[in-house]
């Protein structure tokens, strides 16, 4: 980084934003296979946030690379890349006071580590979305399956490229078993539990 640009300290800090929001920032990242269920539970659990008053916004994989990411391929390195913006902007978006959802498969620990390693401890909470690849392959809502097993689309995640399983995330949702309400109300359990919100009643609508 060229030493003439230096970082401006601002007056309203997080911690304010924080006490003005009545709620914490944080950054929630979904990773998982394609269909596992990402994009549908980080939406239904914006929804229910929403309704709790947060401040929320959904980083969706398809969604970035319409704009910042619309420059990137699906090799390794842009792949790579493609995380590590998503990572900083994350990042940003927690300074601002917001709970930032992130669905991306993301398939490399590295990457995520990285992502991690970007905010302080609590501030990374890691959820696998975990759904068996034959249950993916069977729901394919994009038909990206198909194609990958007829050789039509290289470096396919869990076809032809790998999906590294997180070692130690902090929630771990099976779509198999559990249905879109039952997730989203475990997610905001845990962050209840973390003080990250208010503890809400069961009675909440999760799935507007």
């Amino acid at each position: 980084m060229d030493k003439n640009v230096v970082w401006h300290q601002p007056t309203v800090t997080r911690d304010r934003r924080a006490k003005n929001n009545g709620h914490k920032s944080v950054i929630l990242w979904f990773t998982g296979l394609s269909g596992a269920g990402k994009s549908t539970i980080a939406h239904a659990l914006e929804e229910s946030l929403y309704q709790l008053g947060a401040n929320t916004y959904v980083l969706d994989g398809d969604n970035v690379r319409h704009g910042l990411c619309g420059d990137l391929g699906f090799s390794d390195t842009d792949r790579n890349e493609n995380i590590r913006r998503i990572g900083e902007l994350a990042k940003l978006f927690i300074d601002a006071g917001i709970i930032a959802l992130t669905a991306f498969i993301s398939p490399f620990q590295e990457d995520r580590q990285r992502a991690r390693e970007l905010v302080p401890e609590g501030d990374f909470i890691e959820i696998h979305v975990k759904c068996p690849l034959d249950v993916c392959e069977t729901r394919d809502p994009k038909g990206l399956y198909k194609k990958a097993r007829a050789g039509l689309i290289k470096g396919y995640t869990g076809i032809s490229s790998p999906y590294e399983v997180p070692d130690n995330p902090e929630i771990v949702i099976d779509t198999s078993v559990r249905d879109v309400d039952q997730c989203v109300m475990e997610i905001i359990d845990y962050l209840a539990a973390k003080q990250i919100i208010t503890p809400v009643s069961q009675e909440l609508t999760v799935n507007a």
